[in-house]
């Protein structure tokens, strides 16, 4: 049974890597939403839809882009960590 101390640093490892997976969606949707907000309050134009199909939109093609690169992160992970503990693998 592997001591706290490398349980933690699992726990931190897993935590990086989910913040690291997340950050390219999440900060594309959030440019993408302060961009379509200037642009309402430039034109005043209030469309509900206009804020949200853009967004979604540039997540979908974030997805896309970086979608292999994430599941390869997690892959990667993963298997490191059933490297480490041969006793999860059962």
């Amino acid at each position: 049974m592997p001591d706290v101390g490398a349980l933690t640093a699992l726990g931190q490892e897993a935590l990086l890597l989910s913040i690291a997976v997340s950050l390219p969606v999440v900060g594309v949707a959030a440019v993408t939403g302060l961009v379509v907000a200037v642009l309402q309050a430039a034109t005043q134009i209030q469309e509900s839809t206009l804020q949200v199909v853009p967004r979604v939109l540039a997540v979908f093609i974030a997805l896309a882009v970086c979608g292999s690169w994430m599941l390869r992160a997690a892959v990667e992970f993963t298997t490191g960590l059933l490297a480490q503990m041969p006793g999860l693998a059962k």
